[in-house]
């Protein structure tokens, strides 16, 4: 038994040191086992015919029978505490039961037995204490874990998947949020199929984390489509998306890379708010950065986007990628990039293969910030001419 303030306040600042309900259970066990030299556990379904202990502590042969744990709470619910229990075997040892309860909030009945003498009125009095604490503490974590619930079902909604590429183009894509607990955030990737086989590729980051950022996520998302819907080129979608989220005032702003894919040329045509340049991975898996003319971010209302050509080839790979890719806290963001172009690749056989060979290389698992990354290659035609310009050679500049 603890004497004094001091040693009081330690026992019970060992209870509830986490919001796992679990956790909380091993911690009450675990200190009224220490603090009144007994094992001790939890009976959490006392009244159940097949209650079973949990978080047990010390000897589990020390314990008392759960039914005469049911008896107790039965008859001693105004108090919420008894003594003087048959151990299993038929053999009287000193057992004692005290329930886990706060208000109207109850959460089963602590357990405690031992060889020694029968438990004094101060330890039964210092294990209500524990219970009493542990039971504010599950009560707030079983709280959590509800709430935990309905965020994750607002972030599984708000993770909406990227529409689906014309079949000419080989797409895939991976996201990756900061922190454990996050979802969604504010990077996404979409594509959207346009007209004569062709197919926009867009991957955007929204300014902060979280469920906050994924709101303003979303919004682009839909403003994007919806403009999209009226085949302009990219750097006119970024206009008009521009000009959509600029008179939102509680709109956060974005980056936002945009690449229309022409299979039948062999072309892609990229368009830059404020985002990194794309890579190109070429046959030969030599990674090149794209030149790509970068205007203001969305929401400034600035306008001044511009659009680029490109060639893509027959097994050239494109990487459209957020910050949060290749980005380290206090590193030079040209530094960061070129981490990520003298990377070389040995004929991954598809999109997949690149994206896992890029996340694992550069490290993904352990970014600082969201990650989304795109990557699309053409798909190979059995009956494509010779001539056909997805056949030619490496990327035009």
């Amino acid at each position: 038994m603890p004497t004094g303030t001091a040693a009081v306040r330690d026992a019970l600042a060992g209870i509830g040191t986490t919001l796992d309900e679990d956790g909380t259970r091993e911690e009450l066990t675990r200190a009224a086992a220490r603090y009144a030299g007994c094992a001790a556990a939890l009976l959490t379904a006392p009244a159940e015919s097949v209650a079973r202990y949990e978080a047990v502590q010390g000897d589990a042969d020390l314990l008392p029978e759960p039914r005469w744990v049911a008896a107790v709470a039965a008859q001693d619910v105004g108090q919420g505490r008894g003594w003087a229990g048959a151990a299993p075997g038929g053999r009287v040892r000193p057992a004692l039961c005290v329930a886990v309860a706060t208000g109207d909030a109850r959460f089963g009945m602590l357990v405690c037995g031992r060889h020694a003498a029968p438990f004094t009125h101060p330890e039964a009095e210092f294990l209500a204490l524990l219970a009493e604490r542990a039971a504010s503490h599950l009560r707030h974590a079983r709280e959590y874990a509800r709430i935990s619930r309905i965020v994750g079902d607002l972030q599984r909604a708000l993770l909406a998947e990227p529409g689906r590429p014309h079949p000419n183009l080989d797409v895939a894509i991976r996201y990756q949020p900061v922190g454990r607990r996050s979802l969604v955030g504010g990077d996404w990737c979409e594509t959207v199929r346009l007209h004569f086989g062709r197919t926009l590729l867009v991957v955007g980051d929204v300014m902060g984390h979280g469920v906050e950022a994924a709101v303003d996520m979303t919004a682009y998302r839909q403003s994007l489509r919806y403009i999209a819907s009226a085949d302009l080129p990219p750097h006119r979608v970024l206009r008009q998306l521009d000009d959509i989220v600029s008179g939102e005032p509680d709109r956060r702003p974005a980056t936002c890379l945009i690449a229309r894919v022409d299979p039948a040329r062999g072309q892609i045509t990229l368009a830059s708010a404020g985002h990194l340049p794309p890579a190109v991975i070429d046959a030969h898996g030599q990674t090149t950065l794209l030149p790509v003319p970068v205007g203001p971010p969305l929401g400034t209302g600035l306008g001044g986007y511009e659009a680029g050509t490109y060639r893509l080839g027959r097994g050239e790979t494109l990487l459209l990628f957020t910050d949060g890719l290749v980005e380290h806290r206090g590193e030079d963001i040209d530094r960061s990039l070129d981490r990520l172009a003298r990377l070389r690749f040995a004929g991954e056989p598809d999109v997949e293969a690149v994206l896992e060979s890029v996340l694992t290389r550069l490290d993904a698992r352990h970014a600082e910030d969201d990650v989304a990354v795109l990557a699309a290659r053409l798909h190979p035609r059995a009956d494509a001419p010779d001539d056909d310009p997805a056949a030619r050679g490496p990327l035009g500049r």
